[in-house]
């Protein structure tokens, strides 16, 4: 069952969660292009600095890895699992 399935996504007990700073990014992409799962984009609008930041484009995607804050040379993004509560049926 590959991560992206409806019975992958119904059985998820958590979910991604990304933190972006903005304005310590250099638009490097090395958190778009690492991202196993593709949920990263390069925003079109520029940060103070002029360049490109990421955001979470496809949230859905996410699992919290942190993939993307392990290859971000300035500590400008990370990735961390926030735990779904149960819904009462």
């Amino acid at each position: 069952m590959s991560a992206t399935s409806p019975a992958a996504k119904k059985d998820r007990k958590f979910r991604g969660v990304v933190v972006i700073n903005r304005e310590t990014c250099k638009g490097c992409a090395f958190c778009v292009e690492f991202c196993p799962l593709g949920a990263l984009e390069l925003e079109s609008d520029y940060n103070a600095k002029g360049y490109h930041p990421p955001f979470l484009a496809k949230p859905e995607l996410c699992n919290g890895c942190d993939m993307c804050g392990h290859f971000c040379p300035d500590f400008s993004i990370y990735g961390y699992r926030e735990k779904l509560e149960q819904v009462a049926a």
